[in-house]
């Protein structure tokens, strides 16, 4: 088990790393295998290079039907199902960070907690793949406070690492009328995610989430700003009659400021990574990331 995957890493990231022309010929060939697999016809661009194209593929496939497969993308398939996301803490974690770990569960529709306890990252990375868990998300703490979030997507990766700040729980927000947790799909509002690394976020945290439903009162929004995401957590309503819109925050509410990228698992020390923050990042006042 340990060497398959770690074959399929490697071939995943082999795919990752392809550019230029041969990332060019690996689309073609992609997109004629999956014409072949749906049945469909294959595209007028592609017609002049059919031949070759699909005599190389018959090649390839006879070359890896013994050891199996080829990787999928990150993301490939992330449309087909809800996600499914294990949620969990560091070690001997705190009260308060427990508390927390809870109410970040119901943020997530389709996410299960568990308990640390003495397991380390290879087990927990192992229960998720066996499992078939998408997500695994990790709080960290200091002090009881907690300050750093992990999300790392199976079963390749990426895993971004996030620090947190400004954490306000439930318990903590000073409103009479909070509500409960609903455990409908909420609707997402991501702001401002328009770079290069911003639509790489804004993949990786979307995917924690499933579809919304369409009647859902329920909203989570990442707004960034200044490289600071901040996250809230709403319900509203709309009175009959009127053109307002009643907000509640049910909690809890955090930012988020991401500092690292990398293209394997929580648990793999040699992934490459994809984006770190550097301190001479943080030496021009106006440049965002």
């Amino acid at each position: 088990m340990i060497r398959r995957t770690a074959r399929l890493r490697r071939e995943f990231i082999y795919r990752k790393s392809l550019e230029g022309k041969e990332r060019e010929l690996y689309e073609k060939k992609r997109k004629i295998r999956q014409c072949l697999e749906e049945g469909k016809a294959i595209p007028n661009e592609l017609k002049q290079d059919e031949a070759r194209l699909r005599n190389e593929l018959a090649l390839e496939d006879v070359e890896t039907a013994e050891n199996g497969a080829s990787a999928d993308d990150e993301y490939k398939n992330a449309n087909t199902r809800d996600p499914k996301v294990l949620v969990t803490t560091s070690r001997d974690p705190s009260s308060r960070l427990t508390q927390f770990v809870k109410e970040v569960k119901l943020l997530m529709p389709t996410a299960q907690r568990v308990n640390r306890g003495a397991q380390v990252l290879p087990d927990l990375v192992e229960l998720c793949r066996s499992n078939d868990f998408t997500d695994l998300v990790m709080v960290h703490e200091h002090r009881g406070e907690p300050d750093g979030l992990v999300v790392s997507h199976m079963p390749f990766g990426p895993t971004a690492y996030f620090g947190l700040s400004g954490t306000v729980m439930r318990h903590d927000i000073k409103d009479e009328d909070i509500g409960h947790v609903s455990e409908v799909n909420p609707h997402l509002i991501l702001e401002n995610f328009n770079t290069t690394l911003g639509q790489r976020v804004k993949t990786i945290l979307r995917h924690l989430f499933p579809a919304p439903r369409t009647k859902s009162k329920r909203v989570i929004t990442f707004a960034n700003q200044n490289d600071y995401i901040s996250m809230r957590h709403h319900t509203y309503e709309m009175p009959r009659g009127k053109d307002s819109v009643s907000l509640t925050e049910i909690g809890p509410r955090f930012e988020m400021k991401l500092y690292q990228i990398k293209l394997g698992t929580i648990d793999a020390d040699d992934a490459d990574v994809e984006w770190a923050l550097r301190p001479f990042m943080r030496s021009g006042k106006k440049r965002r990331l």
